[in-house]
């Protein structure tokens, strides 16, 4: 009994000393100290006084602002960026922004305004990026020219505009984006381009338009960078509109909810009279499709015919030997040599993503290519049982090749030997079976990216990554180890130029401390959403100023002596662990504290015990540790009472010795 009353009273004594206090949240959020604030969505109607002075970037969408003047931020004179979407702004006075001399970019996106004063944007020495989506513009009348001499892109889109004529004094010289995308523009004169002529490399995005008539010579006296005609239903109308036009790109994707003509070889005869050099006819149908079809395709570069329906791409195509890249994806070949790769004796970049039907890769589809330096054929069901040397027959120069997400593939030694330049390699969630003892990699002298992610390989074969001198990158996400264990001796140690290392989702319970030894050029680590515990921490204690990513696993306590450890890297992710928030920890929450710039995810970095601030985030929580009013009363009582026992045990005693004498 005496045992079981004197530990209640030193759990009354010291456990009543863990007292938490949580302070109060911010009302915006801090993103950079005295530079960087998010007020975004707290219903606001002017600027807190919370704000310092030095604020340069400065997030404030979703608050209510109907009216501002010169003195709504007259206080925050260094602001840069200034974001006011949806803050229900209808009138822009004089003079708004006078004293943002360093105001770079302003965002009034989604409010209705009614009134915009000619000198509210005056003020601002170099504003060169300038939003008015969605604010109710129905003629660009509207827009204050004062002040906008250094202008470099201007947003318009999703309003009602169907002229896109600007005053005769609109600086458009510096201009370099001009997005009407989603208005009401179905005609567009020569006159109307008039006010664009000064600008060079202009990018004109006419996007959801529906343009129903260009007029002849109208884009004639200007080059442009790029062109989007996008969802344009009649295509005729503008390559008979473009002619005599040049621009780099020229985009005349549709979408599937736009009911339009299909693309017939006639029409793309307006090809000819113009210069473009990347074509985009994503999501068309071709009417007669032969290789008269690309007649006047000889100056383009770069052709996306993604989504278009097709299943081959006819023999004896001539003339395109500009052409570097070519896009095919989502299509419907039954095999890459439906491609007829013989046709592009140039290409440098090939993609076929997301084919509609399972892809055979066939052998040496692609041997004709001898200059492919990327080449994507991800998500198209592939399945090969001996890859991937016959069926890249002669891409010596190949330096990307993406196989994700893809069926199973049987990898042989050397099974890359047809690619040796390869500096990129991604089979991301692609089976993998390795059907021989030494690497499948290892003439891979140049990789420095290796993307493994959920490849179900045998992370017990030590050899798996041997040859690769140069790798930097490499991400085995969600491949189990054995035992939930990285043992000393693994599959890393011959990997030791790593920078980057991704083990989440491997289902680690833990790593042992020389794991990753022999890795000495570390720069990022990613443990995350693993059951690791605070032992494994011990596993980077000789890497210094890395990136370490432990969020979701299973560390609660972390003992002192693994702090320093911690002090030596320069970014650490906690978040989503059962942090215990008691005296038992209190070692790690203060060093927590004193390294808040250190930490990643600290809005998700709560506390898991004791119940009564679970969910609380560890920034807010303080502990007093010591010896409470009620514990100080306690032990009183204790030494009084230890005292009258001590005095009434002595007296026995004395008088036990004084009897038997």
């Amino acid at each position: 009994m005496a045992f079981d009353v004197s530990c209640f009273f030193w759990m009354v004594l010291f456990s009543a000393g863990c007292k938490v206090i949580t302070s109060l949240d911010q009302m915006c959020i801090e993103k950079e100290a005295n530079k960087t604030y998010n007020c975004e969505n707290l219903g606001l109607s002017e600027i807190p006084d919370t704000l310092p002075n030095t604020t340069e970037f400065l997030e404030f969408s979703f608050n209510f602002l109907p009216t501002i003047h010169n003195r709504t931020f007259n206080r925050l004179m260094n602001l840069t960026f200034l974001d006011l979407t949806r803050c229900q702004i209808n009138w822009i006075h004089e003079d708004t922004f006078q004293s943002h001399h360093q105001l770079n970019t302003l965002v009034l996106t989604g409010n209705p305004l009614i009134f915009m004063a000619e000198t509210s944007l005056n003020g601002p020495k170099s504003l060169k990026h300038l939003f008015l989506i969605q604010t109710g513009i129905s003629n660009l009348e509207f827009i204050p020219v004062h002040n906008l001499e250094n202008l470099e892109s201007l947003y318009l889109g999703s309003n009602h505009i169907s002229s896109i004529k600007f005053p005769k004094d609109f600086p458009a010289r510096n201009l370099k984006v001009l997005d009407f995308q989603n208005n009401a523009i179905h005609y567009l004169s020569r006159e109307d381009m008039r006010s664009l002529e000064q600008a060079t490399n202009l990018s004109l995005n006419f996007n959801g338009n529906n343009v129903k008539g260009i007029e002849l010579g109208a884009f004639g006296s200007t080059v442009f960078q790029s062109l989007n005609f996008g969802g344009t239903p009649n295509l005729s109308v503008i390559f008979n509109g473009l002619q005599n036009s040049t621009t780099q790109s020229l985009w005349l994707g549709t979408f599937e909810d736009i009911d339009d003509e299909d693309i017939s070889s006639a029409m793309l005869k307006g090809l000819c009279e113009m210069s473009v050099e990347s074509l985009n006819l994503q999501k068309h149908r071709f009417s007669d499709f032969s290789s008269t079809t690309f007649q006047c395709f000889t100056q383009i570069q770069e052709l996306d015919l993604s989504a278009t329906h097709l299943e081959g791409l006819p023999s004896g195509i001539k003339g395109l030997n500009l052409l570097k890249k070519l896009v095919l994806s989502v299509n419907h070949f039954d095999q890459l040599c439906q491609i007829n790769a013989a046709n592009f004796p140039s290409l440098t970049h090939l993609y076929i993503r997301g084919n509609v039907k399972k892809l055979h890769l066939g052998v040496g589809c692609l041997e004709k290519l001898g200059n492919l330096q990327t080449l994507d054929l991800s998500h198209n069901d592939i399945e090969a049982s001996d890859c991937c040397n016959l069926q890249l027959r002669n891409l010596s120069h190949l330096q990307t090749l993406n196989l994700s997400h893809n069926e199973p593939l049987g990898l042989q030694s050397q099974a890359f030997k047809e690619c040796p330049r390869l500096e990129l390699l991604d089979l991301a969630f692609t089976r993998l079976h390795i059907n021989a003892p030494q690497s499948p990699f290892q003439n891979l002298h140049f990789l420095q990216v290796l993307n493994l992610t959920y490849c179900f390989l045998d992370t017990s074969n030590q050899h798996l990554l041997a040859g690769l001198p140069d790798l930097r990158h490499l991400n085995l996400k969600g491949n189990h180890f054995q035992d939930g264990t990285i043992m000393k001796t693994n599959l890393l140690q011959t990997v030791g130029s790593l920078e980057i290392l991704i083990l989440s989702s491997c289902g680690l319970l833990s790593i042992d401390q020389q794991a990753f030894h022999s890795l000495g050029k570390m720069s990022h680590v990613d443990l995350s959403h693993n059951s690791l515990t605070c032992d494994s921490i011990a596993s980077v204690s000789h890497f210094k100023g890395i990136y370490l990513n432990l969020a979701a696993n299973s560390i609660n306590i972390i003992p002192r002596h693994l702090l320093p450890i911690l002090s030596q890297q320069s970014t650490i992710n906690f978040s989503h662990n059962p942090l215990d928030c008691t005296c038992s920890n209190i070692h790690f929450l203060t060093w927590y504290k004193e390294n808040l710039h250190k930490l990643e995810g600290w809005e998700e970095t709560t506390c898991a015990n004791p119940p009564s601030v679970r969910g609380v985030k560890l920034s807010d929580v303080k502990l007093s540790c010591g010896i409470t009013a009620i514990g100080i009363f306690f032990l009183t009582v204790f030494l009084l009472l230890f005292t009258i026992l001590l005095f009434f045990a002595v007296k026995n005693l004395l008088r036990w010795k004084y009897r038997h004498i």
